[in-house]
């Protein structure tokens, strides 16, 4: 029989009930480490005092009118992220895999106003995650999740990530655009390198392309600054954001340049919740902590702690892990065990995190996680690890 909610999760069996800063408490009282943040969501923790106020207050004010109307909210949070960013203008939509359809809307609509109608592929990447609607699971391109829901959208090429040689051979008279993640999450905490966006923005600027950055999982602190793309100094000219954004609260957007969206009009975009006054309140407050000095300062200090000690790891259990991956607080376990086995161990011994492709364990703390509750997650990291060796030493010995 089927589950009152569609059973399209293979969801753990626990049920949390209260969240605190980097710990999650589940109905049967017990203490979680969360290293998974909601999958790159809850940034600033659990509950987070100024964000509870701010959601609070917004709640007994206004919650939603539609965008018939102005929302003084949403055109601060706008006005704020395009001073924060290479961006000029921006629309807000409820998630990631809106904001990637949206920027695809605007990528194609740039071409068709500029002179060029023909132009709608975008250039993508192998290991890819961009959602999960229709264009954007044929940006993706992964056979798993297109499997059973008809011929993929059209207009999507695949290349490997950080070949340029590959990349700048796709392009023909019909490229509109080069969509990519500069880490990507769910592909297994893969960076695309400084390099390589480098070329990718020379390849845009030399063909009349739009270069599309997916910052859904990287944006908002993830990798210690607002945005990845700062560590590599290579701005695009359309942007996804979500996740981070509203902290749990549903929110995301497409930001781009003047130039690049010139071609979004009244009439061309819609969204009825999009930028409400409720989780544009909450942004705010979101941004009213990571942007006070010094903020971004301690993110690094932190990940620069945690980083050797997830390398330590590696180097102390060789037989069960292979290697550490990522920046900042986008960081990885690449695990000679399965990685779904080592995701059970870390929660059977009060630790929860996700899975990635490459057999890869993310290690994604919120990004206020303090040092000591570090260490805690790295101890018990290590104790999965000497459990997987006690159990491989007990096998040869039975054999």
């Amino acid at each position: 029989m089927v589950t009152a909610v569609m059973p399209t999760y293979a969801r753990k069996d626990v049920v949390f009930e209260r969240g605190e800063g980097s710990y999650l408490f589940a109905t049967d009282g017990r203490r979680y480490v969360d290293f998974t943040s909601g999958i790159a969501v809850n940034n600033l923790g659990h509950c987070h005092p100024q964000l509870v106020r701010t959601l609070q207050d917004q709640a007994a004010k206004l919650w939603h009118t539609s965008n018939l109307f102005r929302v003084g909210n949403g055109e601060k949070l706008a006005e704020r992220l395009v001073a924060n960013s290479f961006a000029d203008t921006m629309f807000f939509c409820n998630s990631g895999a809106e904001a990637i359809e949206g920027g695809i809307k605007l990528i194609r609509k740039y071409q068709y106003v500029t002179g060029n109608p023909k132009r709608y592929k975008l250039i993508c990447f192998q290991a890819a995650f961009h959602g999960r609607l229709l264009n954007a699971l044929a940006a993706t391109g992964n056979e798993k999740y297109l499997e059973g829901f008809g011929p993929p959208a059209a207009g999507y090429l695949h290349a490997p990530l950080n070949n340029t040689n590959v990349v700048r051979d796709m392009v023909d008279d019909e490229t509109a655009g080069i969509l990519v993640e500069p880490i990507q999450g769910e592909g297994g905490v893969r960076e695309a390198n400084a390099s390589f966006l480098r070329d990718l923005r020379s390849i845009c600027d030399e063909f009349g392309l739009l270069l599309f950055y997916d910052e859904i999982h990287t944006g908002f602190g993830r990798t210690g600054k607002l945005w990845s793309y700062e560590h590599s100094g290579v701005a695009p000219d359309v942007m996804a954001i979500a996740k981070g954004m509203g902290n749990g609260v549903p929110i995301g957007a497409f930001m781009a340049t003047e130039k690049a969206a010139q071609g979004m009009v009244p009439g061309t975009h819609g969204s009825t919740y999009g930028g409400n006054p409720l989780v544009t309140a909450v942004a705010n407050s979101v941004l009213d902590v990571m942007l006070a000095p010094g903020f971004f300062d301690g993110v690094r200090e932190r990940a620069a702690y945690l980083r050797p000690k997830l390398d330590k790891l590696v180097k102390d259990h060789p037989s069960v892990l292979a290697e550490a991956r990522g920046t900042g607080f986008l960081l990885g376990l690449r695990c000679h065990v399965p990685a779904g086995d080592m995701v059970l161990k870390l929660q059977e011994l009060g630790m929860v995190v996700p899975i990635a492709g490459e057999n890869v364990v993310r290690v994604f703390p919120p990004i206020t996680t303090p040092v000591a509750v570090l260490d805690e997650g790295i101890a018990i990291i290590d104790a999965a690890c000497r459990d997987f060796e006690s159990a491989t030493v007990k096998a040869k010995e039975n054999a």
